[in-house]
């Protein structure tokens, strides 16, 4: 579980997640890309794991699966921060997550393969965000549910992803 209530994201930025224990607010937004780097470091461990591909339980993703969502939401974050550092105001797609688990099949994705492509989408990610200064922190965007981020919101917001999610595979 992300959220308590994934339709109200804000508690991310409020208190420290009662699960993994991030506190999106205990570091400067200028530390996200330093962090998410530190992250893809940490998934190149889980990845070499002999459990890669061992689901905890039947409706519990693997470490290999909770690796490709992770790389898979690097990805899409780089494109709406893009749009966001480029568009005024813009709406993100849907992202069905769990469609694009088993459309991709990330079940039976190469582990090294998918330590090398998550490595790569962290980095471009962490790169767009060192890029962010100034005024750029408060531009806007919002997904088709309505939440509305600001860049600075939304790099907090998106580093707990792949924080919670190594604390679920350890």
């Amino acid at each position: 579980m992300i959220a308590p209530d994934t339709k109200d994201w804000t508690w991310v930025l409020e208190r420290p997640c009662p699960e993994c224990g991030l506190d999106t607010a205990s570091f400067d937004r200028e530390d996200v890309g330093r962090l998410l780097r530190e992250n893809a470091a940490e998934w190149q461990r889980v990845l070499a794991r002999e459990d890669v591909r061992e689901r905890p339980a039947a409706d519990v993703w693997s470490p290999l699966e909770y690796a490709c969502h992770v790389r898979d939401a690097c990805r899409i974050f780089l494109g709406r921060l893009e749009s966001m550092l480029s568009t005024t105001d813009p709406e993100f797609p849907n992202w069905d997550q769990d469609r694009t688990a088993v459309e991709a099949d990330y079940a039976s994705q190469d582990p090294a393969r998918v330590a090398a492509e998550l490595t790569e989408a962290a980095a471009r990610l962490a790169t767009a965000f060192d890029s962010v200064s100034g005024s750029a922190w408060q531009r806007t965007g919002r997904r088709s549910d309505g939440a509305r981020f600001t860049v600075e919101t939304f790099a907090r917001y998106f580093l707990h992803d792949p924080v919670h999610h190594l604390h679920d595979v350890s």
